[in-house]
């Protein structure tokens, strides 16, 4: 059984900064890529940044600049620092891995962790 668990979500002002990690547990062969997505109250979900095993990565274009995602692959492990925060980055931020646990890849996702920003 595979599990990804998140921590590092919290409250912090404007112009903070916080650093989610997001650990993949469990009988785990592979994992392409991982990412990080959010789901703001009232909006639909979206994604944060990505980051593939070779290490390439894209980014919403509202996060471009300030956050940096990034993966250690022998930690099965994938990490979002968040700098600069706004408030309207306030969101439950859930982490994201394709991974194989045996024979076919899934998207496996995390339980969320909650990131408020105050202004």
């Amino acid at each position: 059984q595979v599990q990804l668990v998140e921590s590092g979500g919290g409250l912090v002002q404007a112009g903070g900064s916080l650093r989610l990690s997001c650990a993949a547990s469990g009988s785990i062969v592979s994992i392409n890529a991982m990412g990080w997505y959010r789901r703001a109250p009232g909006k639909q979900r979206e994604l944060v940044a990505a980051i593939t095993s070779g290490g390439s990565t894209n980014y919403a274009d509202s996060v471009k600049g300030r956050f940096t995602i990034s993966r250690d692959n022998a930690k099965n492990t994938v990490y979002l620092q968040m700098n600069s925060l706004k408030p309207e980055d306030t969101a439950v931020y859930y982490c994201n891995a394709d991974l194989n646990s045996g024979t076919f890849y899934y998207d496996y996702w995390g339980q969320g962790t909650q990131v408020t920003v105050s202004s």
